[in-house]
């Protein structure tokens, strides 16, 4: 029997009569000698005083899952033995071939193969700072991340390598580079890592100990408005952000009725880009519960129904639109998906009627999950699942207890429960600033240590609702509208696939609401009944003036958030027409 609090795994009923409030989960969960003790740092922070003190310590603890399944994709499978002594040879090499020290940064670039894990974690094992970047990237993007963090080491694959080939050959000294399934002739510093001796699993790690206060990682925001920012999170942010989903499977276990800790380990069907956040947080999660991830090289809902039968798959996580993919074809193939118990998304706002959905088809057997997460918070920090989900499907859920919350009025006062203000976060896993960017750094935080994330939101009976960005809310002739609240209302209309609500420039109302919509293959809806089904739920001050209807999928980035600064030239080119 595996043991260990916050593992979501199944669990054996808890000797009660009367579910435990969250409230008093939590104050079980916290409490002084609980599993997730909780202390005020001397700055006033939050902070988790049990668990590892860095990633490597983490990593190093998966050892002991020897034997069971870690990593399953179609180019190879590892075991959590295999997986560490990979990483363990991997490390020797970076610091006893490579020459590189603790704190170089070393650079991520490959699609979701199993060998993306072996690198990240061969960086940790070597005190190096992991760079994870966005495998979606043109040349020039990355050009610009490799030279903002002095990359003194790329591991990349076959795909990545042309793409980045460029600014190395640009360099003077030039970065050693380990290409991963690569079969052409290797450059100068070039390793193919096919080529490299067997690991030996008796290796060990190197004799390194990183300090909670190094830096770990620097990943780079998602660029949507302007140029990336390599947000830097410290070896203990990033043990927060892997203690936060531990938490959260903890109290969603209890919350159930059930024990903590108990029942075969899971087995997870990963369909978020390593690079991104939100899977650190999955891939955090499996890993300490000793799970399997299941990986794809690209995103189809059918196939992603295969993998679940062939695998015994019991969490799915992934962005909102892939969810929604999958329910529908699971409905139209009739696929009952039978292992699967939980269905959580996160990289982008869910749609309310998604988790309605998961219930119509599903009962209680699936538990619905979301959250809330920035690149500066190392992933995840709040989540709603199971009932509360249900009942409050507008919600983003309850932070962890490492986790402030504050709501601010525009003079950065504090608003009364349940008002619309800018949502601002303090606690263990924000990132400590921006890599070389002391104005933008200063710009995002408070002097006294809080983050602004720029989002609108609100906070009832300690439920946190995100009802919209600052820059996408429309101010239209005085009136404030929330994109969100408008393409909620349009997700549930039966015919819209998908929906993004946007300002267009008004010469008396200063901004009108738009939309632009996708519906499902033979609809005939048109743009007045769309309106018209706004109408009947929002203020007429908030039905889109213009609806534009398309056939392709609206542009997202690979985070799944819509790029709506793509859809604003043609959408004012459209309505001036």
């Amino acid at each position: 029997m595996r043991s260990g609090s916050g593992q979501d795994q199944e669990g054996s009923p808890v000797p009660q009569t009367e579910l435990p409030s969250p409230s008093q989960v939590e104050a079980a969960l916290t409490a002084p000698g609980a599993p997730f003790e909780v202390v005020r740092t001397e700055d006033g922070s939050p902070e988790y005083t049990t668990g590892p003190r860095t990633l490597r310590e983490f990593v190093e603890s998966v050892w002991a899952f020897g034997d069971q399944p870690f990593l399953v994709a179609e180019s190879g499978s590892y075991t959590y033995g295999e997986f560490f002594a990979e990483a363990s040879a991997l490390a020797h090499r970076f610091l006893d071939v490579y020459g590189l020290r603790p704190g170089d940064r070393a650079v991520v670039a490959m699609r979701n193969h199993p060998e993306w894990q072996i690198a990240f974690w061969a960086a940790q094992l070597a005190g190096l700072v992991a760079v994870p970047l966005n495998a979606w990237w043109t040349e020039d993007e990355f050009a610009y991340a490799l030279t903002d963090c002095g990359a003194r080491l790329l591991l990349v694959d076959g795909e990545r390598l042309t793409r980045v080939e460029p600014w190395l050959s640009a360099q003077e000294d030039r970065p050693w580079t380990l290409a991963f399934h690569y079969e052409g002739e290797p450059a100068a510093r070039v390793e193919r890592y096919g080529d490299l001796p067997a690991a030996d699993p008796a290796i060990g790690p190197p004799d390194n100990e990183p300090q909670p206060a190094d830096d770990a990682t620097i990943i780079y925001t998602s660029g949507t408005t302007g140029r990336p920012k390599g947000a830097v999170a410290t070896h203990s942010a990033q043990v927060a952000a892997m203690m936060n989903p531990r938490y959260q499977a903890a109290c969603a276990t209890l919350a159930r009725g059930e024990m903590p800790g108990q029942g075969p380990a899971p087995v997870s069907l990963m369909t978020f880009p390593f690079f991104h956040v939100a899977a650190f947080t999955g891939v955090y999660a499996i890993m300490s519960a000793g799970g399997t991830l299941v990986l794809m090289r690209k995103w189809d809902a059918h196939t992603a129904l295969e993998l679940i039968r062939t695998h015994g798959v019991t969490h799915y996580a992934g962005v909102p639109s892939t969810a929604l993919q999958l329910l529908d074809a699971a409905e139209h193939t009739g696929d009952a998906m039978e292992t699967l118990a939980m269905l959580n998304t996160g990289g982008a706002a869910a749609p309310p009627d998604l988790v309605a959905r998961v219930t119509a088809g599903f009962g209680e057997r699936i538990e619905p999950r979301n959250g809330y997460g920035l690149t500066e918070t190392s992933g995840g920090v709040m989540a709603n699942f199971g009932a509360e989900y249900r009942a409050h499907p507008a919600s983003v859920g309850r932070p962890t207890p490492v986790t402030d919350v504050r709501i601010a009025g525009p003079g950065g006062e504090d608003v009364p429960e349940g008002e619309v203000g800018e949502l601002l976060l303090r606690g263990q896993s924000l990132v400590r600033g921006y890599w070389n960017d002391p104005a933008a750094t200063a710009q995002a935080f408070t002097g006294d240590g809080w983050f602004r994330t720029g989002d609108l939101a609100t906070v009832h009976e300690g439920r946190v609702s995100v009802v919209d960005r600052i820059k996408d809310m429309v101010i239209r002739g005085g009136e404030n509208v929330y994109c969100v609240e408008v393409e909620a209302v349009l997700h549930d209309h039966p015919d819209v696939i998908d929906a993004a609500v946007l300002g267009v420039p008004h010469p008396v109302l200063g901004e009108e609401v738009a939309a632009v919509v996708r519906l499902r293959p033979g609809s005939a809806a048109t743009a007045e009944e769309l309106r018209a089904h706004v109408g009947r739920s929002l203020a007429v001050f908030k039905v889109p003036a213009h609806v534009l209807v398309r056939e392709e999928d609206l542009p997202r980035n690979a985070t799944g958030k819509i790029l709506k600064r793509e859809l604003r030239g043609p959408v004012q080119e459209h309505f001036r027409a």
